[in-house]
């Protein structure tokens, strides 16, 4: 029998017996992502629907360097967290370095350009369509990207999920503020990592069928999402078809 059958064997075995040591790496890498999305989701749909509808001088600079920070590897922003929470940076003193807190502030750093990104795409395209007509009615910047964002709340769920597929599937910025530590830190990108080098190839397998069913999950629901929004838009479309012929 080969290393990859029997790898592969023992890997379902684990999935299927519930593995202990699998089921807690798994649930705080859903735990970990799931607060940093959630954190960078909400500052992100904030500033992304602000973006969208505000017209102010510097907005270009503004766009293009959030456009940068999209391709900013995860690596430096860990380093940058790593520096600002270690024992001389300015934020030394909360003692967060090596813990839950430092992973999900470096993940919602990284994936606040991405969920802002996003979202300021979702709302310009949807002031080009409304904007003129929100004008027209008295509604200022503030008010008009709320109403805007509330229109376009199936595809900034869409934005919502693909977040936090950035947010799980990133290895290097938790791995250097949490530390990998076995039983504390220690999440399933950082563990197939570590658990390959150290040739613990089931486990390893077995964190990678899981996340790779995360993903699939992710994208599932994001297709879902999609064709119920087009079938809502499509009926809305309709019954103001008929109210206009009816009239």
């Amino acid at each position: 029998m080969s290393t990859f059958t029997e790898s592969a064997s023992t890997a379902l075995h684990l999935i299927t017996s519930l593995d202990p040591v699998l089921l807690a790496i798994v649930g705080r890498s859903l735990a970990v992502s799931a607060t940093a999305c959630a954190i960078a989701c909400v500052l992100g749909v904030v500033l992304g629907a602000w973006l969208g509808v505000a017209r102010f001088a510097g907005r270009d600079v503004v766009l293009t360097l959030l456009n940068t920070l999209l391709a900013v590897p995860s690596v430096v922003v860990g380093l940058v967290v790593y520096l600002l929470l270690s024992r001389s940076g300015p934020l030394g003193h909360l003692g967060w370095l090596f813990n839950f807190e430092a992973m999900v502030l470096a993940q919602a750093i990284l994936v606040l350009p991405v969920a802002t990104a996003l979202t300021r795409q979702v709302i310009e395209d949807a002031e080009v369509q409304h904007g003129e007509q929100l004008r027209s009615l008295g509604a200022g910047t503030g008010l008009r990207g709320l109403l805007l964002a509330w229109d376009e709340r199936y595809a900034l769920l869409t934005m919502l999920m693909a977040s936090f597929g950035r947010a799980i599937s990133e290895v290097g910025a938790v791995m250097i503020v949490g530390g990998n530590i076995d039983g504390f830190t220690r999440v399933m990108t950082t563990a197939i990592a570590l658990e390959t080098s150290k040739g613990d190839l089931p486990l390893a397998l077995a964190l990678g069928l899981i996340l790779l069913g995360v993903v699939l999950a992710l994208n599932s629901l994001i297709a879902l999402v999609r064709r119920w929004r087009e079938r809502v838009e499509g009926s809305g479309r309709g019954m103001m078809t008929g109210v206009e012929a009816a009239a």
